[in-house]
């Protein structure tokens, strides 16, 4: 398995932040996506923010990343009801890095849209390519790959309950 970099990006707030860091011991779904303006993703986020309160109480976080500036970010995902973080690359550093340019937005040069599940030392559990809308994963998908970490790396999962 290999490991997703450990990116250092301003959020949403332009504060800057490392994934090590957001992720903190837990299990992660990290998203790239377009821009605020994809009626893609925000099919995808709306399906997101439905899972967040799972999410949240399960221990395992969400990051999103996109070339919007924090802003922009902050705006979109205000407007979303979304509470987790949005990390920023106006700059496009770590869109290089990664290799996830979209290639037909010759405009906007955003992410293509991808998502990861990584575990807490930033392996990568899974990954999709987002480009066609149904290549992304299903909130059921995300559900199996989060239990499935979870159960890796809490040493208590399995253990009967007194």
């Amino acid at each position: 398995m290999k490991a997703f970099p450990d990116l250092a990006l301003p959020d949403h707030t332009g504060s800057v932040r490392t994934l090590s860091e957001l992720v903190a011991g837990d299990p992660v779904v990290l998203h790239t996506y377009r821009g605020w303006w994809c009626p893609k993703e925000q099919a995808f986020f709306r399906r997101l923010v439905a899972f967040q309160d799972e999410v949240e109480v399960a221990y395992a976080r969400i990051v999103s990343l996109s070339v919007d500036p924090p802003p922009v970010a902050a705006a979109f995902r205000a407007g979303l009801g979304a509470r987790w973080t949005f990390l920023c690359d106006p700059d496009r550093t770590a869109l290089e890095r990664l290799g996830l340019r979209e290639t037909t937005d010759t405009v906007n040069h955003p992410y293509v849209p991808a998502a990861f599940t990584l575990r807490p030392d930033l392996t990568v559990h899974r990954e999709w390519n987002g480009y066609w809308f149904w290549g992304r994963p299903t909130l059921e998908e995300l559900r199996r790959d989060l239990r499935e970490v979870t159960r890796a790396i809490r040493p208590d999962w399995d253990a009967p309950t007194p």
